[in-house]
């Protein structure tokens, strides 16, 4: 059984998109970041980034304690691995899968992550800053389109790459993304969002989170965090 430590954030669907997808057993954990759960020591036991998600899988394959994984690409991979599905065998379309699933981390997410703080969520308006998070947000949508030319997917098949992607482009209205921009993008878009499982995904995280906005409060716990906040939520005060 895995135990999902969740929030309904593009990065915690992820790994929820996955278990339905797979039909593997699991056991969700609210973890409410606008609260700080993410600093409780519990939760930094598994996850010492003090990020959403993370996982604890009771029945390992190897039949020892369980394991615990924290980094959505990692808990992607850990589970594709484990049930031998959406990663594939052969060398070099795995390669493929994980350097899509690569590019997805450290780019598309952290990159519209800044565009969502710097248009949505920042106290003052930063023009530049806007100005830079825009463009880079087009430019990486472009990357994808040109990917999605001639296929149905991100890789050959159905992968942890397209798990990986599809809920950060959900907000493309977000980028200020006009998707008809990018015609192979908006089609992939469209019918990844009538799977079966990215609906079910979709509707057991809205039961999570039901449109709770981002107070001044809960603004300070998410983009406030300094090595101090670390340091006590550690205990190494």
């Amino acid at each position: 059984m895995i135990e999902l430590f969740f929030w309904p954030t593009p990065n915690g669907l992820k790994p929820l998109i996955f278990l339905k997808e797979t039909g593997l057993a699991y056991r969700l954990q609210p973890v409410d970041i606008n609260a700080g759960d993410q600093f409780q020591t519990d939760f930094l036991k598994i996850a010492p980034n003090g990020r959403i998600p993370a996982i604890v899988d009771h029945a390992p394959e190897d039949g020892s304690e369980p394991v615990s994984v924290f980094e959505s690409g990692a808990i992607l991979i850990y589970m594709a691995d484990k049930v031998g599905q959406f990663i594939p065998r052969d060398l070099r379309q795995r390669t493929q899968v994980l350097e899509w699933l690569m590019w997805q981390m450290a780019g598309l997410g952290p990159m519209l992550g800044q565009n969502h703080h710097f248009n949505i969520y920042a106290p003052e308006k930063v023009p530049y800053a806007i100005k830079r998070y825009n463009q880079e947000a087009s430019r990486l949508y472009a990357v994808l389109d040109k990917q999605l030319t001639d296929r149905s997917f991100v890789c050959d098949e159905y992968s942890i790459a397209d798990m990986a992607c599809y809920p950060w482009v959900t907000r493309h209205e977000r980028h200020q993304i006009d998707l008809s921009v990018f015609p192979n993008v908006e089609r992939w878009f469209v019918e990844m969002g009538k799977r079966p499982a990215v609906v079910a995904a979709y509707q057991e995280a809205d039961q999570v989170n039901q449109g709770r906005a981002v107070t001044a409060d809960s603004a300070d716990i998410l983009f406030g965090q300094t090595a101090e906040t670390m340091r006590r939520a550690q205990g190494s005060d």
